[in-house]
């Protein structure tokens, strides 16, 4: 991985973010409670995205080629065009342009590497907490994209803007009750995402973090899959999400700089981690219905 990778990561975050604050100024300002953090949503899902795109371009090709199925042509073509796809879905969820093909497509883009990549090792490794969560994350990526997707395509397609954020709102479900089963069982690992990331010792009571995260986790997730307050559930798991990435997170960056290069490439990829998480939770919560009992009837 060259250092020259990891600037090029968080400097085009930075770009699509505060591009993405300024587009949506006006919205954001006109938006109250819960519906700030809410309208926040596509910049969280595009910065992730276009922190992404340069470790397809420089750093990444190798160990991305390598992730792909054996029986794929072209091996070392893939990292590039993901690279691409990437900087063209994080430019128009910031630009707020071609919304409905692109959140269909990076939807697509994502459910190809849960079946392509995630599935057959959750299969091959069956006993493996990180391989679940790793599919379950992916997952839910894709079920945050096809229910903005489906938030663009009600006047042409309801019914299938029906499906679509159903099926977001199952699967952001799922994989919020996962994530919390697995916070109340390893507490000692870092919030969020549950990955191989221990909270780090400068964190105070660092088991608590993990057990309310967990809790929240649990609470919104049955709410989603219930349909019960799903709005509000939505942006719940959405904040949290925020809340770790910029309060945790983030400061692990700033405390890996001057660290080695692999060191810093970790700590972008887990803000970029759990900022998509956010965002794909909280865009989810802006294609369900305001009233939180309602059952959705479009």
């Amino acid at each position: 991985m060259l250092p020259l990778t990891n600037f090029w990561m968080g400097f085009a975050g930075l770009i699509y973010l505060v591009a993405g604050v300024f587009i949506l100024r006006k919205e954001i300002s006109a938006a109250g409670g819960w519906d700030k953090l809410i309208t926040l949503g596509c910049v969280f899902f595009a910065v992730p995205l276009a922190v992404f795109a340069p470790e397809h371009f420089h750093g990444g090709p190798s160990y991305i080629q390598d992730m792909a199925p054996s029986w794929m042509p072209a091996r070392s073509f893939w990292p590039y065009f993901v690279g691409c796809a990437l900087l063209a879905a994080a430019t128009s969820l910031t630009v707020r342009k071609f919304l409905r093909l692109s959140s269909t497509l990076l939807g697509l883009m994502f459910f190809l590497f849960v079946c392509m990549i995630y599935v057959p090792s959750a299969l091959a490794y069956p006993k493996d907490r990180f391989a679940w969560a790793f599919l379950l994350r992916d997952i839910s990526f894709a079920g945050g994209a096809w229910a903005l997707a489906g938030l663009h395509s009600r006047a042409a397609s309801p019914q299938q803007s029906k499906w679509m954020i159903l099926f977001g709102r199952i699967v952001v479900a799922i994989a919020a009750i996962f994530f919390a089963v697995e916070h109340f069982l390893h507490p000692e690992f870092a919030p969020g995402i549950p990955l191989q990331k221990m909270t780090p010792s400068w964190v105070p009571f660092p088991s608590v973090w993990g057990y309310l995260a967990g809790a929240i986790l649990l609470a919104a997730g049955i709410g989603l899959a219930l349909n019960k307050k799903a709005r509000i559930a939505a942006a719940s798991i959405g904040a949290l999400m925020t809340v770790l990435t910029l309060f945790l997170y983030l400061f692990i960056l700033i405390l890996a700089h001057g660290g080695s290069t692999p060191e810093i490439n970790e700590a972008l990829n887990y803000i970029a981690d759990t900022l998509l998480f956010a965002g794909a939770a909280l865009v989810l919560a802006s294609a369900l219905p305001r009233d939180p009992d309602r059952v959705e009837k479009t």
